[in-house]
């Protein structure tokens, strides 16, 4: 039986910032609130999506906000489960299971905590397979689940409920709401049948991000090679496999970074250790979402932008990003359900006013057309 404890809990939580892409908010924190739950609970039951029965009725748990609010004003599983509650009076039928809206940072251990408050299992997938700023930017939203009932909670008991014709409009007014709540919210949505669930999620993210902390735990103790490549050699047996490849290696030398209209925007201007090796330039908007070098693009959404320490392997969210930082910049394949003409069109570079179409890792680094969809 696969399950989240507190003896892979490290590792389950490096590889949610990892597949975070600089979004979620600081790991450390996610870390504390699951382990105060897993010394209660023992344990996490995972269900695989395969093994999702039709009994079963779940919804996704998340917090709303800029990452670099998180910090002063924490995620709260008591608040997240007033939200579950109101779905469950709206559409009277009660949740026995929990996934989570996505694979990375904080929204990745909210709903694990959430589960274990309230004794439930986790479904072992989520809707992103990495992290995105808007709740409409998710594979359930493609495949026609109902964002709706959306329930937003803050810390002093408020809740408040939309209903709306559309998960894009749900972002839209929802956006506008967590910034009265003061930055951050915690939200209960996507309520859906285990069919649903089965058809609509990104498989076995939860395992995944611990697999990805676990190796780049032992490759520190192995101390045999570089931990950044050996992230790129897991990718390349990872299941389902994935095409990954280092982007670059230097140092930060500039940051500009700001938090308006409920996000925290920005970028980061690297520089290569060696002359030779040009500069880096990272956009975000919450999560990386555009890597340049010397002008030219080498990442872009929806494929996966990690910034890692280049000794340790760790990474570096955006509200961690100090000048002088070496690092390793990761790309990652996002799986093909990511990269379909529908995908793109909702979480592609257009989705980030990015004024350039989606071209996927494997063809910018080889220059090999490759079709979309």
């Amino acid at each position: 039986m696969s399950a989240i404890n507190l003896d892979n809990l490290a590792d389950f939580i490096r590889g949610t910032a990892i597949l975070g892409t600089g979004g979620g908010g600081d790991p450390y924190i996610g870390r504390l609130m699951l382990q105060q739950e897993l010394e209660k609970c023992g344990e996490i039951r995972l269900i695989d999506p395969d093994d999702v029965g039709d009994d079963i009725f779940t919804v996704t748990v998340a917090c709303m906000g800029a990452p670099t609010v998180f910090g002063e004003k924490l995620p709260n599983a008591t608040t997240a489960i007033e939200g579950i509650r109101r779905i469950e009076k709206e559409v009277g039928r009660s949740v026995n299971a929990i996934m989570p809206l996505e694979a990375g940072g904080v929204n990745a251990t909210l709903p694990l905590t959430v589960a274990a408050r309230m004794g439930l299992p986790v479904i072992d997938g989520d809707g992103m397979g990495r992290a995105f700023p808007e709740f409409q930017m998710t594979t359930f939203n493609i495949c026609g689940v109902d964002c709706s009932p959306f329930v937003m909670s803050d810390d002093f008991g408020n809740t408040v409920l939309l209903e709306t014709d559309s998960a894009l409009r749900t972002e839209t007014y929802g956006r506008a709401v967590c910034v009265k709540m003061g930055g951050i919210a915690q939200v209960a949505s996507y309520a859906m049948t285990g069919e649903e669930a089965r058809k609509s999620c990104v498989a076995r993210t939860v395992s995944l991000a611990r697999e990805i902390g676990q190796t780049v735990r032992e490759a520190r103790i192995a101390g045999e090679k570089d931990i950044c490549d050996a992230l790129v050699d897991y990718f390349e047996t990872s299941n389902p496999p994935r095409f990954s490849q280092i982007l670059f290696d230097g140092k930060v030398q500039d940051i500009v970074r700001e938090t308006r209209d409920g996000w925290t925007h920005g970028q980061v201007f690297l520089e290569g250790l060696d002359e030779a090796d040009g500069e880096m330039l990272i956009t975000f908007r919450n999560e990386y979402s555009q890597a340049t070098v010397n002008g030219k693009t080498v990442a872009i959404v929806p494929d996966l932008i990690s910034v890692l320490d280049r000794e340790t392997g760790e990474p570096i969210t955006t509200e961690t990003l100090r000048y002088g930082q070496r690092v390793k910049v990761l790309g990652v394949a996002a799986l093909p359900v990511m990269r379909t003409r529908e995908a793109v069109e909702i979480f592609g570079p257009r989705a980030f006013a990015i004024d350039e179409e989606f071209q996927s890792l494997e063809t910018l680094a080889w220059g090999e057309a490759e079709a979309v969809g």
